[in-house]
């Protein structure tokens, strides 16, 4: 334990004595620099799992954590198949879905959509798109009526609002002496919502169940059930009774195969990330190593007299330590106020870089989300913490070895 004249010599050290200011500037810069790194860690580990947390929680929102597709694309026992999985254990939801890439036109316009058939009572529970209606109501999607709701991308590209009209065009149309004619439904826009994922919401045209069998002709049959289980990374085993019992009638599909690629990439880039800012604390401590050398030669005197006056070797290192870990620290903590700071002023700091360098840095259409989002991992902020620190501690032991080092009959001879 370090004695309290121990702390009180430490803490001398640790102002600029006279002719030492270019000591103490480096002992600042060092400073500075380890809450540099801990602000620069924090906040990009903070934002890598939020884009990993938001991008799972909008596209498991709106996909679930699997999907039993029927084989050719069609299943006619769909509603048996939804009461053995929501009868499974580990399921909460079995939603059944109609879902395929059509065309849309309105105002002179074209895009490809993904048009997607649900119950009026499944799209209203699907809080992803309930809770973030921007326009309209969707009590205006009724079973029977030509209402469709949009993404708002898909929404601006068509030029359409509440109220308007788009075209739904389908390739499996007539059949006449000329040729197969597509068909073109038109479709009032009761509702338009923005799900926070560019893909989506540039594509997705959203319609009643039935409406959607009838469009594509369907029948009664639906493309796939939708399947939400209470635990997203025991999919697998929760949906395997269930796979065994429909083999024959429905492929299962979890989420970890739909989006591995992408979720994969992110797990890799984050250790990536970590691994690199890391290298920026290494290189503040390797500052802090320097600044404690330069400070024992100018203290060599000093040390020497302590010597004399019965300081231990122990007592020194024990000095120098304190020093050199009081700067890691405070940089820590300094870095922790600078971390979160910036997390939270994260979308403003975004929009103020972009106006100086005249470059969009958040562009939805790449970064697949509409917002910068930030989820932070205590866990991840402590290992910080203790790795900053531990590094910071590993740095002093050399200087205050070669200070606990220092022979005072050397030093003070011609004294």
């Amino acid at each position: 334990m370090i004695t309290s004249y121990e702390r009180m010599i430490a803490g001398r050290y640790l102002m600029p004595g006279k002719g030492e200011r270019f000591i103490f500037l480096v002992a600042a810069i060092s400073l500075i620099a380890v809450a540099l790194g801990v602000a620069a860690l924090i906040a990009v580990m903070s934002v890598m799992n939020g884009f990993r947390a938001e991008l799972f929680d909008r596209i498991q929102g709106l996909n679930g954590h699997a999907v039993a597709q029927g084989y050719g694309g069609r299943l006619s026992n769909w509603r048996e198949i939804v009461e053995e999985a929501r009868r499974t254990p580990g399921v909460t939801a079995a939603i059944p879905l109609v879902e395929q890439p059509l065309m849309a036109t309105a105002q002179s316009r074209v895009e490809g959509v993904l048009v997607r058939g649900m119950t009026i009572e499944d799209i209203r529970d699907t809080a992803v798109i309930a809770d973030n209606v921007k326009a309209g109501s969707l009590d205006r999607l009724k079973e029977g009526a030509p209402v469709a709701a949009l993404g708002v991308r898909l929404a601006e590209n068509l030029g359409v609002r509440v109220g308007d009209r788009i075209a739904l065009i389908s390739p499996d149309g007539n059949v006449t002496p000329f040729g197969t004619v597509p068909r073109i439904v038109s479709y009032e826009v009761g509702a338009i919502f923005e799900v926070g994922v560019y893909d989506y919401d540039r594509a997705f045209v959203l319609l009643p169940l039935g409406e959607a069998q009838t469009l594509l002709r369907l029948d009664d049959d639906v493309g796939m059930i939708e399947i939400t289980t209470s635990n997203p990374d025991k999919v697998g085993e929760i949906l395997a009774p269930l796979a065994a019992k429909i083999g024959l009638s429905a492929l299962i599909t979890d989420w970890r195969q739909l989006n591995s690629a992408l979720f994969e990439a992110l797990v890799v880039e984050q250790v990536v990330m970590f691994w690199v800012l890391s290298i920026i604390i290494l290189v503040a401590v390797f500052n802090i190593l320097s600044s404690l050398i330069m400070l024992v030669r100018a203290k060599t005197r000093d040390i020497a007299i302590l010597r004399t006056m019965g300081a231990s070797r122990a007592a020194l290192m024990r000095i120098f330590v304190t020093v050199g870990t009081t700067i890691g620290t405070l940089g820590v903590m300094l870095g922790l106020v600078l971390g979160f700071l910036i997390l939270a002023f994260r979308q403003q700091i975004v929009g103020g870089v972009s106006r100086l360098t005249g470059t969009d840095l958040w562009d939805p259409s790449i970064r697949y989300l509409a917002e910068l989002p930030s989820k932070t991992d205590p866990a991840e902020v402590l290992a910080t913490v203790l790795l900053t620190i531990a590094l910071s501690f590993l740095a002093t032991l050399y200087p205050a070895w070669k200070a606990a080092s220092t022979d005072p009959v050397t030093v003070l001879r011609y004294e």
